[in-house]
């Protein structure tokens, strides 16, 4: 089993027996969000760390998108809730790279590929080269924008 998935279940059942109901109910979540992805498929397989970062960061974003859709119909209540819970998942997750270092890292591979003169055309390979030294420590959406605007 992963040391991630171990820390995973040892974290829950401290908080269980903290009576942390916000932080046992979210480590269950994501236990089992793990444990559909190691069965789909046509073989089930053990997850490796880096796949249950994945996971992890996949259900994070899923907190902070329905967060910004309960703000928006009004409901705060329901809003802070999923931001409590991307909270707890972020102790989970690699450091977030700030904008700084993704415009850091999008010019220089921008620069390394040589594609700088290519425009939009070549945003396909940028963020293909960006993908594996961002995975896991920023959103796609945001690698992505950086990328436009540098290329644009």
């Amino acid at each position: 089993m992963s040391q991630l998935k171990q820390r995973l279940r040892a974290d829950l059942t401290s908080a269980m027996k903290a009576r942390d109901e916000l932080r046992s109910s979210t480590l269950r979540m994501v236990l089992t969000a793990v444990t559909n992805a190691e069965v789909a498929g046509k073989q089930s397989r053990e997850l490796s760390d880096e796949d249950i970062v994945s996971v992890l960061s996949s259900e994070a974003k899923k907190r902070r998108e329905a967060a910004e859709a309960f703000d928006g119909a009004g409901r705060e209540e329901m809003a802070a809730k999923e931001r409590a819970e991307a909270t707890v998942l972020a102790d989970y997750l690699p450091e977030q790279l700030s904008e700084q270092e993704i415009a850091d890292l999008v010019g220089s591979t921008i620069t390394k590929l040589g594609v700088a003169d290519d425009g939009m055309r070549a945003l396909g390979k940028v963020m293909g080269a960006l993908q594996p030294q961002v995975k896991g420590r920023a959103d796609g959406a945001v690698v992505a924008a950086e990328v436009r605007r540098q290329l644009g």
